[in-house]
C-alpha cells in the first residue's frame, strides 16, 4: 500500500450547503440564519447556492427531506431493536427519542420547531413537514394494526403525539426523566390498546 495515497473526497457543493444550513438552522432557527452566512460557512459562491437552491424555502425543504429520511430510519431501528413483538416495537419507538436526548447539541425536532413553525402554510417546508407527520403516523398505525390494537388509528395518534411532545420538550430542557416518562406512557397506551401476544 506504500504507493497509495489516502485521499478524502470533499463533499459536493450541494452537500456542503445542506450540512451547513442544517447545522445553522438547528442552532439559530430558520429566521435567524441569513443566506450570506450559509454561503460563507459552506464555502460556495452565491451563484452556486442559487443553482442548487433558488430559494431559502427550497433549501429548508431539502434539509427537512434529509431529516425525514434520518428520523424514520432511527424509528425503524428502534422498533426492530425492541424485538419481534409488535407491541414491544411500538414501545421501543421511545428509545429513538431517548437517543436523541443523548446526542450532543440536541435541541428539538426540526419538524416541530422552527422550520415548520416559521414556514408559511402551503410553503415547501410546511408541505414536507405535513407529509413527514402523515408518513410516520401511517407507519405507526401499521404497527398498531399488526399488534391487534382495537383502534389502530387512535393508538398511532397517541404514540406519535408522545414522540412529538417529548422531542418538543428538548427545546426547553434536557431532563433525562422526560423520555423515560414518555416511554412509560407509551407502554401504558399500548397495553391498554393491544391484547398480549398469544
Amino acid at each position: 500500500m506504500s504507493g497509495m495515497s489516502a485521499t478524502v473526497k470533499r463533499p459536493s457543493a450541494r452537500e456542503r450547503i445542506l450540512m451547513t444550513a442544517g447545522a445553522l438552522f438547528a442552532a439559530h432557527r430558520l429566521r435567524g440564519v441569513g443566506v450570506d452566512r450559509i454561503i460563507a460557512e459552506s464555502s460556495v459562491a452565491k451563484s452556486t447556492l442559487d443553482a442548487h437552491f433558488p430559494s431559502r424555502d427550497g433549501l429548508a425543504a431539502a434539509y427537512l427531506r434529509r431529516v425525514d429520511d434520518f428520523w424514520r430510519g432511527k424509528l425503524r431501528v428502534a422498533a426492530l431493536a425492541a424485538g419481534d413483538d409488535p407491541r414491544e416495537q411500538l414501545m421501543g419507538l421511545s428509545d429513538a427519542v431517548s437517543a436523541s436526548y443523548e446526542r450532543p447539541g440536541f435541541h428539538n425536532c426540526s419538524f416541530i420547531s422552527d422550520l415548520a413553525a416559521e414556514s408559511e402554510p402551503g410553503s415547501s417546508p410546511y408541505k414536507v413537514t405535513v407529509e413527514h407527520k402523515r408518513t410516520v403516523r401511517a407507519w405507526v398505525r401499521e404497527l398498531a394494526q399488526v399488534a391487534r390494537a382495537a383502534d389502530p388509528d387512535g393508538l398511532a395518534l397517541q404514540v406519535t403525539l408522545l414522540i412529538d411532545d417529548t422531542l418538543a420538550a428538548g427545546w426547553f430542557e434536557q431532563n433525562p426523566a422526560i423520555p423515560a416518562a414518555a416511554k412509560d406512557a407509551a407502554r401504558a397506551a399500548v397495553e391498554r390498546a393491544c391484547p398480549p401476544a398469544a
